[in-house]
């Protein structure tokens, strides 16, 4: 008779062990499926698709209600146990097919590559069929949803199948992993593929920790000795966990990259601020807002609004005025780029304050506009720095002062 599940029971196990990484696999599942969908003759890709959706299924049809649901619907006890060892064991054969991308590249199409392909197709495909067969030939007439693995530990035949699912998986872990911590003691590796190979190497350690506690359960019932608990409350979170590195170890490289890219062009839009509200003053217009541009044509359009209205505003600029505030700059300790930026500030502001801007550069020599297009970002981010302005604006002022002294 089944007891009815406890909201500890089902909170823990059902969202934390199952519909949590079914999540999170998902996820990264629909992250990667237009890069698989676009590309689907690269092998590595496939391969991933493959994996990330088998581990979906697996974690979706181990759910204990569901487990009762399919034997429901088939009508023989225990049959979600092949199945779910079957989706297990699929999922092995996709990590190692990945491996093999891995190693020798997708565009390989050596005869060893594609040797190495098939032999673990053929290999894989037999331990499910062997899965099936063991099945059949067993009697497991009880049905079991959370420990069957312990329960028919010494069942004639499904003793077998239980030995044969474990080792199958933990062989396609150990060799995951021990590639995958080869891969990532490399160099030339950038950030984001290091940090998803580091999740992707914990979650394949954590799933052989999922092994290691199976296999110790099963081997004490062989011995008469009971360490259900292992399999039955050890092994559920821990690769409920373990799935969830996995799918961050993919999702990471990609993922992490696009949302690197999107905060560089915001972080790029804001620093430009101070100098877009400073030319519209001289502009008189703005950038015309539309609510469905991306932040790179955003970014564009703020550039290409400050670069025409300094281009504007570049023939009534006083070159004296910019090259005696640049030296006083660098008197006053700035670096070369730096007292650059603020010169440029202070050139800037004065021939807009000035508000005479067709009288501004009179008599003088106009400042060469590719030394103000250069580079904007800093010459914006000095703008927010007033006190520094002013005191540059104060010392050229006073060079200006002294230069303009008849000589004795």
């Amino acid at each position: 008779m089944r007891t009815a599940m406890s909201p500890a029971d089902f909170f823990g196990e059902l969202y934390i062990s199952f519909w949590i990484p079914t999540a999170v696999l998902t996820a990264a599942l629909v992250i990667k499926l237009p890069s698989i969908v676009k590309l689907w003759k690269d092998s590595l890709l496939r391969a991933v698709g493959g994996l990330l959706l088998l581990a979906c299924c697996v974690f979706v049809f181990a759910v204990p209600s569901i487990i009762a649901w399919t034997n429901r619907v088939v009508g023989v006890p225990n049959i979600a146990a092949p199945w779910v060892y079957s989706l297990i064991t699929a999922f092995c054969a996709s990590c190692l097919l990945l491996i093999v991308a891995w190693r020798n590249g997708p565009a390989d199409r050596s005869a060893t590559t594609r040797r190495a392909r098939r032999w673990v197709v053929a290999g894989y495909a037999s331990v499910i069929v062997g899965l099936w067969v063991l099945f059949a030939l067993a009697d497991v007439p009880r049905e079991r949803l959370r420990d069957l693995d312990t329960y028919y530990a010494t069942t004639p035949f499904m003793r077998e199948e239980i030995l044969l699912y474990l080792v199958a998986h933990t062989v396609a872990c150990v060799i995951t992993f021990r590639l995958i911590r080869n891969w990532v003691r490399t160099d030339g590796l950038d950030l984001w593929l290091r940090g998803g190979l580091k999740a992707l190497g914990a979650g394949y350690a954590l799933n052989l920790v999922f092994d290691a506690s199976k296999l110790t359960a099963v081997v004490a019932r062989w011995t008469g000795h009971d360490l259900d608990w292992l399999s039955t409350h050890l092994a559920p979170p821990v690769v409920a966990v373990a799935a969830i590195f996995i799918a961050v170890g993919f999702i990471l490289p990609h993922g992490g990259q696009y949302l690197h890219d999107r905060w560089r062009v915001r972080s790029s839009h804001l620093r430009l601020r101070p100098l877009y509200l400073l030319t519209r003053t001289f502009n008189g217009s703005r950038v015309p807002f539309a609510l469905r541009a991306t932040p790179e044509l955003r970014l564009t359009r703020r550039e290409t609004f400050i670069r025409d209205a300094l281009l504007q505003l570049a023939r009534h600029l006083d070159e004296d005025l910019r090259r005696r505030a640049y030296d006083a700059a660098l008197g006053l300790g700035h670096e070369p780029g730096r007292a650059k930026a603020l010169a440029a500030a202070v050139t800037i502001r004065d021939a807009i304050a000035a508000r005479e801007v067709s009288s501004q550069g009179a008599g003088s020599p106009v400042v060469n506009p590719s030394d103000l297009l250069q580079d904007i970002e800093s010459l914006s981010q000095v703008l927010r720095q007033t006190a520094e302005i002013e005191a540059v604006r104060a010392l050229a002022a006073v060079s200006a002062a002294e230069s303009s002294v008849p000589r004795q």
